[in-house]
């Protein structure tokens, strides 16, 4: 009779060395980072993003020379892009917008115009079936640069950002509402005042992170599910427990995206600019990230002011500047699940 037990202790043992010389004659680190198809569009940074199915909508921004209006889309499944209609002459220029989707459109709003140095308020309303802008209500929470954009169960938020003061203020927009009803403001958050930060979206619900206050990173992390704000652990280690001593999550003009319910951040800015990416886990409020060298870094050149599309399953950045000179048009994908030789 075979000595079932033998052989599965020779296996075990042979899995175990071969383990042991792989870690011994190799080092990985987690996430490959795979170079698509560079954006169609001039080089930009600024800009804004919204995604609708499997694909990404990027539009305005800024040149270093002039701000833009136009509109493209990026074929996630194809791997190329194509032009869309520009924002209506009636819409000014922008960079530093506001973007989200809602079922099946686009919508940008806020932002600011360098040429005439105007901060702005309207809001329009993108329709990918007939290629057309729709002029809806203006924002009423007044004109601002670097607001936080998202949206869940059927209507998009805007809050926080900054005009000539910093705000925290959050306002939801309802398509379907009547015009001069489609904006109502939203109570009940108490965190930070802040501009350039950033949010994601896992199961309908909401989580908002990063940017800067009075030229300095903020900490704090909400979560929200159309009713109710959460304060969340913060990320940065802020009391005597350690559970974030090593966490390096602070910065602004960072983008973020979801693969696989979890949250994802990269890039960026915090006296430098970053390269870095960390993993947010929902079910356990805890980061993950590079502090170990276990994380593979962003592999297009560090920058900040990119914007982002995630499809739910898949992440992607593109675009940004670096340093207020350099002006980027590559577009990168994350594989969070291969490992990089």
């Amino acid at each position: 009779m075979i000595n079932i037990k033998k052989y599965l202790s020779i296996a075990l043992l042979g899995l175990i060395t071969l383990s042991s010389c792989v870690d011994d004659e190799d080092s990985y680190t987690q996430g490959v980072w795979e170079r698509k198809s560079d954006f169609d569009g001039v080089a930009r940074s600024q800009a804004s993003s919204f995604t609708i199915g499997n694909k990404g909508y990027l539009c305005c921004g800024y040149t270093g020379k002039k701000t833009l209006n136009d509109l493209w889309v990026y074929d996630a499944d194809q791997n190329y892009w194509s032009k869309c209609a520009s924002m209506p002459d009636e819409a000014l220029s922008r960079l530093d917008a506001a973007a989200f989707s809602i079922n099946g459109k686009g919508y940008i709003t806020v932002g600011y115009n360098k040429e005439s140095m105007t901060y702005l308020k309207d809001t329009w309303e993108y329709d990918p079936d007939t290629d057309t802008w729709t002029k809806m209500d203006d924002f009423p929470g007044g004109e601002r640069v670097g607001a936080i954009a998202f949206s869940i169960n059927g209507y998009g938020y805007i809050g926080c950002g900054k005009n000539d003061n910093y705000l925290k203020d959050f306002y939801r927009f309802d398509p379907t509402a009547p015009s001069g009803s489609q904006w109502q403001i939203v109570n009940g958050y108490g965190g930070t005042k802040r501009v350039y930060g950033t949010s994601f979206v896992i199961d309908n619900v909401a989580y908002i992170c990063c940017g800067q206050n009075n030229g300095s990173a903020v900490y704090d992390f909400w979560k929200f599910d159309g009713t109710t704000w959460t304060q969340l652990r913060d990320i940065e280690d802020t009391s005597d427990y350690d559970y974030d001593d090593d966490y390096a999550i602070v910065r602004w003009n960072a983008v973020s995206f979801v693969i696989d319910g979890k949250g994802y951040i990269t890039s960026g800015y915090n006296n430098g600019n970053l390269s870095d990416y960390w993993v947010y886990y929902p079910e356990t409020d805890l980061w993950y990230g590079d502090s170990d060298d276990e994380y593979t870094p962003f592999e297009g050149t560090a920058r900040y002011q990119s914007v982002s599309f995630s499809t739910g399953t898949r992440g992607f950045i593109v675009t940004g500047g670096s340093g207020g000179s350099y002006y980027f048009d590559d577009m990168w994908e994350l594989l969070p699940y291969e490992l990089e030789d």
